[in-house]
């Protein structure tokens, strides 16, 4: 590992041994691709104490981890500390289009570190995104405009565990169903263009870095690429005359 993953796995284990220790249960920040995989590494290790993984929906792609303590009252009863807001324009007639980046900014602007926040979920009218409970009042209070249209926000009662980001259904062949097919499929772009990034420790599969172009992802498996998107592979199913294999992906957008 790295001098930063060993940070990050030094964190975890101490969180886990504060909640074996001391009966209490004990929460990650929210953590991004690159610390789930660390996660997903060093799990193992940790097995003396319960945990679970959540970032308010199904499909969410920074999570908080709780360590629980051995005892049903905990494991049975307990709830994350982060709160879905929904942000929505205070007149929607004259809101401008606004982008993943413009609600981060925004938010980031109000001097929130990026590691109390989940993900920010666009809508075409408003965006959802989960916060650290303790920072809702601040966040609501604070955060009045995104780029030039003012916001109101709110928490959500409720969000749906199986929410599912909009996407763009991508149908085509491949040679073999492999790691970088299936990118150049859902990115448009060649095979030799994107072993780079695979290469790169910039490609994660269900929360856990990949690095291998040669890799068979399993469907239902959701791709997430470091500054281009993420997508899901859906199936794989029949052959063209030629040999290749139709699959299908979800690109969210």
């Amino acid at each position: 590992m790295t001098k930063e993953e060993l940070q990050i796995k030094k964190r975890l284990t101490d969180l886990a041994e504060a909640a074996y220790r001391k009966g209490v249960a004990r929460y990650s920040d929210f953590l991004n691709l690159n610390e789930r995989s660390v996660f997903e590494a060093v799990k193992g290790e940790l097995s003396f104490v319960r945990w679970e993984c959540s970032g308010g929906y199904k499909q969410a792609e920074r999570q908080m981890v709780a360590f629980l303590p051995d005892a049903p009252v905990f494991f049975d009863n307990f709830t994350f500390p982060f709160v879905c807001v929904e942000i929505r324009p205070l007149h929607t007639k004259f809101s401008e289009a606004c982008s993943h980046r413009d609600y981060l900014g925004a938010v980031l602007n109000t001097g929130i570190d990026r590691s109390r926040l989940g993900d920010i979920l666009v809508e075409e009218q408003g965006a959802y995104l989960f916060v650290e409970e303790k920072l809702k009042d601040f966040l609501c209070q604070e955060l009045t405009q995104v780029r030039h249209t003012p916001v109101s926000l709110k928490v959500a009662e409720e969000f749906p565990e199986d929410y599912e980001p909009g996407y763009k259904e991508i149908r085509g062949t491949v040679a073999s169903v492999r790691l970088d097919s299936l990118l150049s499929l859902a990115f448009g772009s060649s095979r030799n263009s994107l072993t780079g990034l695979i290469e790169g420790g910039k490609v994660f599969v269900n929360g856990k870095l990949v690095t291998s172009n040669g890799y068979n992802p399993r469907e239902g498996d959701q791709i997430s690429v470091r500054g281009m998107g993420r997508f899901a592979y859906v199936s794989a199913g029949g052959q063209s005359k030629k040999g290749r294999n139709y699959v299908t992906v979800k690109r969210y957008v």
